[in-house]
């Protein structure tokens, strides 16, 4: 499969291979969803705690009597039917992460970068690289490309500049080779590859 590659000032300079068995692989819907619920999940913080009743400092003594009051019998403050007891199957701390096979993790991010590439919203760039971290600059050089909402992914190491005028444009995000994951590539609407990431994530990958 080939594509061109472009530079930042929208012009064409050469083109690129790339390998059908990292960009040409057939969409599969259930290896994205459980790459995204994976990294979903070990995202959570999972410090979400209520205090069951043996949480709760209370005192021991009975509310109030057991006979004559009127009211249903009661032993204690800290059963949850009382005002400010404990709290029945509440939200624990715990680990929300679960395991998900190397292979499985690597076959995700090859089909998602083959869904990308299938949907026509693969951009291949020569480098991702300016002068100067002027994010004036670099939005003039987006207007004239057009990719909206985007990734770019570059080599083993981001342009400090390109990245310093990046970080303040909307919906612009940028990520070394290293950092590429299935969720951030589908929740945006471009893909941009650097000829150096595509070397490394062929090399990674294959």
């Amino acid at each position: 499969m080939k594509l061109d590659v472009v530079s930042l000032d929208n012009k064409k300079s050469g083109s690129i291979d790339l390998d059908d068995a990292v960009f040409g692989l057939e969409a599969r819907k259930d290896l994205l969803a459980r790459a995204v619920k994976w990294q979903l999940a070990k995202r959570r913080s999972g410090n979400h705690q209520t205090k069951g009743r043996s949480d709760v400092s209370a005192t021991n003594a009975k509310p109030f009597k057991q006979k004559g009051t009127g009211r249903a019998r009661q032993g204690t403050r800290v059963a949850p039917q009382m005002r400010g007891g404990g709290i029945v199957f509440g939200p624990q701390t715990r680990d929300h992460s679960h395991g998900l096979q190397k292979k499985v993790r690597k076959l995700a991010l090859a089909t998602a970068l083959s869904a990308k590439c299938a949907e026509g919203k693969l951009v291949i760039l020569d480098e991702a690289t300016m002068k100067a971290p002027k994010t004036s600059d670099l939005v003039k050089k987006l207007a004239t490309l057009g990719w909206g909402r985007t990734l770019v992914i570059d080599g083993e190491a981001i342009d400090e500049n390109f990245a310093r005028a990046a970080r303040n444009i909307v919906g612009i995000d940028v990520l070394p080779t290293a950092g590429a994951n299935v969720y951030d590539i589908l929740r945006r609407d471009t893909l941009v590859l650097t000829k150096g990431a595509v070397e490394k994530l062929v090399e990674l990958l294959k």
